[in-house]
């Protein structure tokens, strides 16, 4: 099965990795920017496909990858318009590049030219996402979204998901409600139904994970400075794949910085999204 995560004791790491100091030009860069770059790498390689981030964070990653290594990566205002940022005069407004109305969304969902960013719940080993409910779906303790467009975005496109709080309360080692597929529904599923279902990655307040452990379980590929790998077993509800060597997550280059603290978020609502 590979190298798998053992439980051992949190240390301080997990509290250095958590902290957020809102980034001034020239510092170093903070969990929330971190996190965001972490993001921006999920629509890596993507090219002219539609980006669908949820959240600030997500949002962020979003455009940062849209200016830097994914120029044809599409962002839409949710309306009708499809926007990238407009630098030239050092401003932080979005300008328009074309027309995308609402009804045109779902023929690029079908056809698997999108990559949404979600949130979750709850989320298993394989990908099996909740945002419906906790508890028994004929009596839940708690009322969540319902299943909203989960099931149809993670078997017709490219998904990854955005968990800003990464805890055992979210990774659970099955979910209450089934609302977005993962892998072992998948393999449940005929070819043509799920003939573009892929979860690309989860990005956590934590580490950075994939779908690359047996039977495409969840991986642990990289933990954010000052966070160790017990840190994260240790508020994860299952067993984690992990190579013997786990990465840091990559830092910010100073031009993803200035681009994230000068043009995309002057306000520093990044690190509110982590408070």
């Amino acid at each position: 099965m590979g190298a798998a995560v053992t439980r051992q004791p949190g240390g301080a790491g997990a509290v250095a990795g958590r902290a957020a100091v809102t980034g001034q030009p020239g510092g170093p860069p903070t969990l929330a920017e971190i996190c965001g770059v972490a993001c921006a790498e999920a629509w890596r390689g993507d090219g002219a496909i539609l980006a669908s981030p949820m959240g600030v964070i997500p949002t962020l990653g979003a455009r940062l990858a849209q200016l830097t290594f994914e120029p044809d990566l599409l962002l839409t205002d949710g309306e009708a318009t499809l926007v990238r940022p407009d630098l030239s005069d050092g401003a932080s407004e979005r300008a328009p590049e074309g027309w995308l109305p609402f009804r045109e969304v779902f023929t690029m969902l079908a056809a698997g030219k999108r990559h949404v960013m979600m949130g979750a719940a709850q989320l298993d080993q394989f990908g099996n996402q909740n945002i419906s409910c906790i508890g028994d779906w004929a009596r839940p303790k708690v009322q969540l979204l319902g299943v909203r467009g989960a099931p149809g975005n993670t078997v017709n496109h490219p998904v990854s998901y955005w968990v800003p709080r990464h805890s055992r309360r979210v990774f659970v080692d099955q979910v209450d409600m089934a609302s977005g597929v993962g892998y072992d529904r998948a393999k449940a599923l005929s070819g043509r139904t799920a003939a573009f279902h892929g979860l690309r990655c989860v990005v956590t307040n934590l580490a950075v994970l994939d779908f690359g452990g047996p039977d495409h379980s969840m991986r642990l590929r990289s933990v954010h400075p000052g966070v160790t790998v017990s840190d994260v077993a240790e508020a994860t509800g299952f067993l984690l794949a992990a190579p013997y060597q786990v990465p840091k997550t990559r830092l910010p280059t100073a031009a993803e910085l200035t681009l994230i603290r000068a043009h995309l978020d002057p306000q520093g609502l990044r690190d509110e999204e982590l408070a």
